[in-house]
């Protein structure tokens, strides 16, 4: 696998000094060399990243991007990895036995302006599995990722690539390949305390994180809606793929974009939501939905072309939507769809013997009402569930296929 690599590099470097011979690189071909078992799933500080990390800097030189990094595209950080489940790694300055060295990947897109729009997504994944891993298998498996984040890398590189044949464009881009984040965003949060632009020209990020799996209703949830108020209109006028919108108002999320919020930076997030396989090693190429993710290239495309005549966009602080969740003592054992933007909470997936799946619940099931709580979206449920505690049965009503069934839930 690492020669098929090297001759894919060598192929798409060819003739770069003319940039109309530069190949045209699918969305599925930068998916399926990331998620290559021989890059082992990406781990941050591991040989898997250092892999990947080249791939990307290849692939911004082949689309003849400058380098913006510390060291011609990389921006290298130590980093010293948690001990136990309940310890988080975090960035070092002074590297040790016990550390380990990561690397961002930064490409900048100079058109003299004024403005600078920063589009970003995670290139890191869990290798192996361990910490973060859903998988119950006996032995360790690579956890390739497609979904999260090789999709979220494929689709910024195709807009580097489209945003590099953009004419008359008087907005800067720069484009970042964090690492990690699935140890907690500790690339971004590097980055924007070591920034290699002046943030204060920024006008927006735009983060994409698990981009692959558009489901049949065209939901794509948006996150940081709040973070400026020109986002509504914007994400609504730019709307040609037919999208449903699924926005949340917090800058505040787990990835990439709020270590920009945090720095009063209006961000946008796009996600088409959890699956089966999160955190899996079924997460596979093969299994995404390439020609949504093509439509979502398209979409932020249209919005950041939209952008180019505006005049920089205006902050605003939003509520922290985490800080807000009630607490819950018990669970009904199911995964939340969280891109459902009806009325109640539909259940995308049921865990094995769990109080759902022992009261007959079923994936695609709208929860209605849970207890004497009418379940109205994800708050509403969370609060409902709030007043459970082990050992207690409730009844709930559910939707399945149009009819209201009552059943009873022993937590």
């Amino acid at each position: 696998m690492r020669l098929i690599l090297t001759l894919f590099l060598a192929v798409i470097l060819v003739s770069c000094k003319n940039e109309s011979q530069i190949k045209k690189i699918t969305l599925q071909e930068d998916v399926s060399m990331l998620a290559a078992d021989s890059m082992a799933g990406r781990e941050a500080g591991t040989s898997g990243e250092i892999m990947a990390a080249s791939y990307l800097a290849e692939r911004f030189q082949s689309l003849g991007l400058t380098p913006k990094g510390t060291e011609g595209y990389f921006q290298e950080f130590s980093f010293k990895p948690g001990t136990n489940p309940h310890e988080e790694a975090q960035v070092v300055e002074v590297a040790s036995d016990s550390t380990r060295l990561a690397k961002n990947v930064i490409a900048y897109l100079d058109h003299g302006g004024e403005k600078t729009v920063i589009i970003g997504a995670h290139f890191d994944h869990l290798g192996m599995g361990g910490q973060g891993s859903l998988f119950r298998g006996d032995e360790p498996a690579i956890h390739n990722g497609a979904d999260d984040n090789a999709s979220g890398v494929a689709v910024m590189l195709q807009l580097a690539t489209r945003l590099k044949e953009m004419e008359h464009s008087t907005t800067n881009y720069l484009f970042i390949g964090f690492s990690g984040e699935e140890k907690g965003l500790l690339g971004s949060n590097y980055f924007v305390k070591n920034p290699t632009v002046d943030l204060s020209q920024v006008n927006l990020m735009i983060n994409m994180d698990m981009v692959g799996r558009l489901n049949a209703e065209n939901t794509l949830a948006v996150h940081g809606v709040g973070t400026s108020p020109q986002f509504k209109q914007l994400l609504f006028a730019n709307n040609d793929q037919g999208f449903t919108i699924a926005e949340h108002e917090s800058g505040v999320g787990p990835s990439d974009h709020t270590s920009f919020y945090l720095m009063d930076l209006p961000v946008l997030h796009f996600f088409t939501g959890q699956h089966e396989d999160y955190h899996k090693p079924s997460d596979d190429f093969d299994k995404l939905n390439y020609e949504g993710m093509e439509k979502i290239t398209q979409y932020i495309y249209n919005i950041v072309s939209d952008l180019e005549d505006d005049p920089k966009l205006a902050f605003r602080k939003t509520k922290n939507e985490s800080e807000e969740t009630p607490r819950f003592k018990v669970g009904l054992g199911v995964v939340p769809d969280y891109l459902f933007t009806g009325k109640g909470m539909r259940i995308d997936g049921v865990s094995e013997d769990k109080p759902a799946q022992k009261a007959g619940l079923l994936k695609g099931d709208i929860v209605k009402k849970l207890g004497d709580s009418t379940v109205v979206d994800m708050m509403s449920y969370m609060r409902a569930l709030s007043v459970f505690e082990s050992g207690q049965k409730t009844k709930a009503v559910i939707e399945r296929n149009g009819e209201s069934l009552e059943v009873e839930i022993e937590f």
